[in-house]
């Protein structure tokens, strides 16, 4: 994982720091992408992508600023926080920035721009439009009578912490 550094480029210095941040994680081998938390305008955590480098293809960058986030306020919500990245998150990072909750997410390039440069953000988004049975994997839904029983258990259980 890099460090942020400033930037003099007259954009908004949080994204130019990401940006740059990419760009050096391209230059050390990993993917052309990074994220940072920021909390109360201070910056908690920074992730680049670690697909390659981890053999992890959920290690994106904004993944790894989000778990490192986490650990570093402990805590699983990010509410409070903003996510900085350095290209528009793909579907699943949104999801988990959805899921942990911060308040706001921006981004400098879009998924047409990563797709321009081969990655798949675009066309996941496009799959997540259409209707599950034209996947190119299948997704199949086959309720048995125990399905509900973890729910069951979820609710029963006195410590549960609900997130």
């Amino acid at each position: 994982m890099g460090e942020l550094r400033k930037s003099d480029t007259g954009d908004d210095p949080r994204l130019a720091e990401v940006v740059d941040l990419a760009n050096r994680n391209v230059a050390s081998g990993g993917g052309p992408f990074a994220a940072a938390i920021l909390h109360g305008g201070a910056v908690v955590a920074i992730g680049v992508n670690e697909v390659v480098s981890g053999l992890d293809p959920t290690a994106h960058a904004e993944v790894v600023a989000i778990r490192e986030a986490c650990r570093e306020l402990g805590r699983y919500s990010l509410e409070g926080c903003v996510l900085i990245s350095s290209c528009e998150p793909c579907p699943m990072c949104m999801s988990a920035a959805l899921w942990v909750r911060v308040d706001e997410v921006i981004y400098a390039a879009d998924r047409h721009d990563a797709a321009a440069a081969g990655f798949d953000d675009l066309a996941f988004y496009r799959l997540f439009e259409q209707e599950g049975s034209t996947w190119p994997i299948r997704v199949a839904h086959r309720p048995i009578a125990s399905r509900l029983a973890p729910f069951t258990a979820w609710s029963e259980f006195a410590d549960r912490v609900e997130y």
